[in-house]
């Protein structure tokens, strides 16, 4: 049996919760909240599972403990007047003095209190405080012991509470206590650490009887409502199926080159030197989710949103009237404020808060800082897993400096978990620095494989179709040059092919007036030899009729004799 604490993340550490009617030791270095957890643990069982609780001070009073732990929000009068006690068991000196000191009165005072309100559960807050006060360590293994077996009698779930140093339970002057892990069923360490100047909490489940457990260390925060630890295991959302929908970047022609956007509760990752424009992309992908209609955090890291939307106001980007009409919510923080995991559980209550379907993070790589180098690329991955797990799709930025733009890196390490990686770069040539985008990977989808000239102008932002001469990109002034160049040698062969052009159509139109000259005399030719015909077909007809006309005239002659006109003559 195992009792819920409600602690964000301990009941997924310990598999469902502290055991139930057992006891679990909680040890820490000072500051690093056992007191809170402890207290936390009974609030939360008081409210949410109906488990009355008691709460024994050692160290401080009741008072100062109910008056610190109201800055959580928990309403601690009303849970005291049925399900919540709060004793003070703060050590007489006197007694101690006198050698008479155990905790046999106190137990029999909290025996009739656990029976009066039906207590289910009991934190004992610095046991420490009164065994450091014992003669001899005989003394303290007793009342130790005393304790325990009360506990087993009563079957309540405990916690007790005690400082520790280097992971060694002490007390100052006496052998340290390592035999109370031995003797309770869970134990829990708390350590809080400074890290190059950066607060870093981490919790541990050093042991827990009968049950399976994460082993590792976890880190956690003291936030506005507690302990809050950042357990990955289970973020207690539905699991969301891969969704075919295309978001827009916000770039049309970026829309071309990844085949329609991005997809719906993925991650993208913009990675670039200083100056690249991942800021630009980033609010130009968030202006345009708030033009469909949904809610986008934009948190940053290195500017101020009124910078922000002042500078993407240049090129187009407007974000101020979708901050104005609540779509869009920009907060600047800095990474060396908190530790990284104070910004993670931050900017997730912050999503979680406006109903973010969008988050930007810009620059993610800004919680690799100092003091968060070694837990940020945990952070990261942490952030990206918990966003699509909450059906937001995350946009993240990362900073490359100078030396590692070439090999494509990042920080955070975390481009092996990125959906869409996009890398934004510089190139340098002829005394110029022109902005570059490719895409480096798009899972599940068709993407342009060609370096792109991203311009940024009061026109908005673009890609130029790649331009290659002699098998090199150019860009800038080289590819004005170039494309000058080649437009006067275009202008060159078109004047050229105009004059030849010209000549060929004068050509022809003499030829086709000597063709037209040739074709009168033909016709004239023709005409002569028409007439000279004609004239030879008159003289043959002449020809003929004169013939003819002697052929007659001589037949009439002979005709004539023969009728005797000779004679007559004669």
């Amino acid at each position: 049996m195992k009792s819920l604490t409600n602690i964000k993340g301990v009941d997924g550490i310990t598999g469902g919760g502290l055991p139930t009617g057992r006891t679990t030791l909680v040890a820490g270095d000072a500051g690093s909240g056992k007191t809170v957890f402890a207290l936390q643990m009974l609030v939360e069982g008081a409210q949410t599972c109906t488990e009355p609780g008691i709460f024994v001070a050692f160290e401080e009073s009741a008072q100062r403990i109910k008056s610190n732990a109201r800055t959580f929000g928990w309403d601690l009068d009303s849970l005291e007047r049925e399900n919540l006690f709060f004793l003070d068991a703060q050590p007489d000196i006197g007694l101690l003095h006198s050698g008479e000191f155990d905790i046999e009165g106190m137990l029999a005072a909290l025996e009739v209190r656990v029976s009066a309100m039906g207590a289910k559960r009991i934190v004992f807050d610095a046991i420490d405080i009164i065994l450091v006060l014992m003669p001899d360590t005989g003394s303290v293994r007793r009342e130790v012991f005393r304790l325990h077996n009360w506990l087993l009698k009563h079957e309540l779930t405990a916690v007790i509470t005690m400082k520790s140093v280097r992971n060694s339970f002490v007390i100052p002057g006496l052998q340290p206590l390592d035999f109370m892990q031995f003797m309770v069923d869970c134990s829990i360490q708390l350590n809080h650490t400074i890290q190059e100047g950066v607060s870093q909490r981490s919790l541990r489940v050093c042991k827990y009887r009968g049950s399976a457990f994460e082993e590792n260390e976890v880190p956690y925060i003291i936030g506005t409502s507690g302990i809050e630890v950042a357990f990955t295991s289970n973020w207690n959302y539905p699991e969301i199926p891969a969704s075919d929908e295309r978001l827009s970047t916000g770039v049309d022609r970026l829309d071309e080159m990844l085949e329609g956007g991005y997809f719906r509760c993925s991650s993208v990752l913009l990675t670039g030197s200083p100056g690249t424009a991942k800021t630009t992309l980033s609010g130009a992908f968030a202006a345009a989710a708030c033009e469909r209609g949904e809610n986008v955090l934009f948190i940053s890291f290195d500017s101020r949103s009124d910078e922000i939307v002042r500078n993407l106001d240049s090129v187009s980007v407007r974000l101020e009237p979708h901050i104005q009409s609540g779509r869009l919510r920009m907060l600047s923080l800095r990474a060396l404020t908190s530790s990284a995991e104070t910004h993670l559980l931050r900017i997730r209550e912050l999503a979680v808060e406006h109903a973010a379907t969008c988050l930007v993070i810009d620059p993610l790589s800004a919680l690799a800082k100092s003091g968060n180098i070694s837990r940020a690329p945990s952070v990261a991955e942490r952030m990206i897993d918990w966003a699509k797990a909450a059906g937001m799709t995350v946009m993240c930025t990362s900073l490359l400096h100078e030396g590692a733009e070439s090999k494509e890196t990042n920080p955070l390490q975390i481009s092996a978990i990125a959906d869409s990686w996009l890398h934004l770069s510089y190139v340098v040539h002829a005394g110029e620095r022109n902005r570059a985008l490719s895409i480096v990977k798009s899972r599940g989808t068709g993407h342009s494989n060609q370096v792109r000239e991203l311009l940024l102008s009061s026109d908005g932002i673009d890609l130029n179709e790649v331009y290659t001469a002699d098998g090199e990109v150019l860009m800038g002034s080289m590819r004005w040059a170039r494309e000058r160049e080649a437009k006067l040698a275009r202008r060159e062969r078109e004047a050229h092919a105009a004059q030849e052009q010209a000549r060929l159509q004068a050509e022809t139109s003499d030829l086709e007036h000597q063709i037209a000259l040739l074709q009168d005399r033909l016709v004239f030719r023709r005409e002569e030899e028409n007439a000279v015909h004609e004239r030879y077909e008159e003289v043959d007809e002449e020809k003929s009729r004169t013939t003819e006309q002697l052929h007659r005239l001589r037949k009439d002659r002979e005709t004539w004799k023969e009728g005797g006109g000779g004679d007559e003559q004669q």
